[in-house]
């Protein structure tokens, strides 16, 4: 069970004590007081994940209480500038209980923004499951805050962290070519953030509002990769018992992010020449070819240029990839960046896990900037949120990062950091939860997260959680 903190407010001392007493053997940390007043300081001085309160109180009714809390949180949301219902404020979920029930002051309670109502008298049982529903809710709104918050720095902000001229020189393409919709390659090696990059050009071109299609041609087998970009119709091949459209035909009007470009297979690369030629597709089986207006970004972390010496990579097709390239500098050739991305990843982590981080030791950071990263910045970003997580105190020490198993100069007195696999987004994370708790139904699973079945259908296209 989900356990939280619990602020209760009940005029009755003797009711007070016995649901407090149920609620801490539940495994809650619960508050109490008999004065509404009281718990009004209570929850400006601090973050409460469920208020359960009475109604009928002689110096505040509940129904009061509760138009304040909410004024508050709507205020605070409009200040950041987060203000979706449900999800931009830090105001708990609200429980109201009443002997004297009406439908009236239900609804107006509803309406005001409880989560739920219990008449008195109620069950202990009764109680432990509203408010595990309320804790259940809190958490998916906690995460869907987290998540609006990585994607807002992602596309209002790049998302790229970096103070070395290197980086301040990719960003500064990156913003020029967004306003265009000129075919891009972005270099650069393993983890340096290549769909980033890509992500941020989308983001802010003028078909930010378009699909972003993002094809792995490295992970798609060379069998089925034809079919995934182009698209195919039925009878094309055993098994196409139904038209399917392509990845082109998917990013029509918006972007597609073709990721390790250099492992497609010389007969693909071919059609793909052919599709940046003719700006239009065919898919396998059809004798028809349909139109298409994409702006394509490709990536890779091999050497085009060496490849097509090597005559494993055409030449033409090189030259229509390569109209504006980005080349992404390794992390080891801009060491001044890392301690912006170690605070960045810091934060990140430290608010995903609800651990308290203030600070990193110094030497630990000078023993990060020594090392030479050979997986980059995603390397980094793993061993960061592994010492956040291992760390038993508010600062990050050199015990934290060593259990990690690799080694960085024996000077910093740090052993060096190990690659590990990445992690998914919170976003996936949180979206797949929430259709877990609504049973699979989307509807109920946008409402838990308080944004609109349109935008939970982009995120499970975005993610693929739904076949």
């Amino acid at each position: 069970m989900h356990r939280g903190s619990i602020l209760l407010i009940d005029d009755e001392d003797k009711i007070l004590k016995a649901l407090g007493r149920a609620l801490r053997d539940a495994g809650h940390a619960v508050v109490e007081t008999t004065s509404p007043r009281q718990g009004q300081r209570l929850l400006a001085e601090r973050n409460f994940d469920v208020l359960l309160v009475d109604n009928m109180m002689p110096e505040l009714s509940g129904l009061d209480l509760i138009r304040e809390v909410v004024a508050s949180g709507a205020s605070t949301a409009e200040g950041r500038g987060d203000a979706a219902p449900g999800s931009g404020d830090d105001r708990p979920q609200i429980v109201m209980m009443t002997a004297h029930a009406t439908v009236e002051s239900a609804i107006e309670a509803m309406k005001l923004g409880a989560l739920d109502y219990l008449q008195k008298p109620f069950e202990i049982d009764e109680l432990l499951v509203v408010v595990r529903r309320a804790l259940d809710h809190q958490r998916l709104r906690t995460e869907y805050r987290y998540m609006v918050s990585e994607r807002d720095e992602q596309f209002d902000h790049y998302g790229i962290i970096g103070r070395s001229r290197a980086m301040e020189d990719v960003i500064r393409r990156a913003e020029l070519v967004a306003d265009t919709k000129s075919t891009v390659l972005i270099t650069g090696e393993t983890g340096t953030g290549k769909e980033l990059v890509a992500r941020a050009i989308h983001a802010h071109s003028a078909q930010h509002d378009m699909p972003l299609i993002k094809v792995n041609c490295a992970a798609i087998p060379e069998t089925l990769l034809e079919s995934e970009l182009f698209g195919h119709v039925r009878g094309a091949f055993t098994g196409a018992t139904a038209t399917k459209k392509g990845k082109f035909a998917l990013a029509d009007g918006g972007t597609i992010f073709l990721d390790e470009i250099g492992t497609m297979t010389p007969t693909l690369q071919s059609k793909l020449l052919r599709v940046l030629q003719e700006r239009e597709v065919e898919p396998l089986g059809s004798e028809r070819t349909e139109k298409i207006d994409v702006r394509v970004i490709a990536a890779t972390n091999r050497n085009l240029r060496q490849m097509v010496a090597d005559g494993k990579f055409q030449e033409d097709l090189f030259y229509r990839l390569n109209v504006i390239p980005i080349e992404i500098p390794p992390l080891r050739e801009r060491r001044d960046d890392i301690p912006a991305l170690v605070e960045h990843f810091v934060q990140k982590h430290a608010q995903r896990t609800g651990r308290r981080i203030e600070k990193i030791d110094e030497g630990v950071l000078a023993g990060l900037q020594a090392y030479d990263w050979p997986g980059n910045v995603r390397e980094l970003e793993n061993t960061i949120e592994r010492a956040v997580v291992l760390s038993t105190g508010p600062m990050i020490t050199a015990r934290a990062v060593s259990v990690l198993g690799a080694t960085v100069p024996q000077a910093s007195g740090l052993p060096s950091l190990k690659l590990r696999q990445n992690i998914e987004w919170v976003e996936r994370e949180t979206i797949r939860r929430a259709l877990e708790n609504a049973g699979g139904v989307k509807k109920d699973a946008a409402e838990l997260m308080s944004i609109s079945q349109r935008a939970l259908s982009y995120y499970l296209a975005k993610y693929r959680l739904e076949s």
